[in-house]
Formats: structure tokens, sequence, C-alpha cells
């Protein structure tokens, strides 16, 4: 089974707010949520 590790509100603001300032098309998807740590984790089955 398999969890979702959300990132909190505030650390997308201040990844948007970082990446405003960069003036550049955003990343796909994955990037972001690699960026963020927003992905899949990996639950220990018994």
């Amino acid at each position: 089974m398999s969890t979702v590790n959300y990132p909190t509100k505030q650390q997308v603001r201040d990844w948007l707010s970082q990446r405003l300032t960069q003036h550049k098309p955003l990343p796909d998807i994955k990037q972001i949520r690699r960026e963020l740590g927003w992905d899949l984790l990996k639950t220990a089955s018994r």
C-alpha cells in the first residue's frame, strides 16, 4: 500500500513565490512534485 506525502500550503506558497521571481516557464509536474517533496511513499507490507 502507498500513501501520498503532501507539501504544506506554506511550502507551496514559498515555492511559487520563488518560481515567479525566476521568469521561466513552470517545469513539468514530475519536477514540481520532486521539488516540493510531494510523492508516493511505499509503506511496509506485513
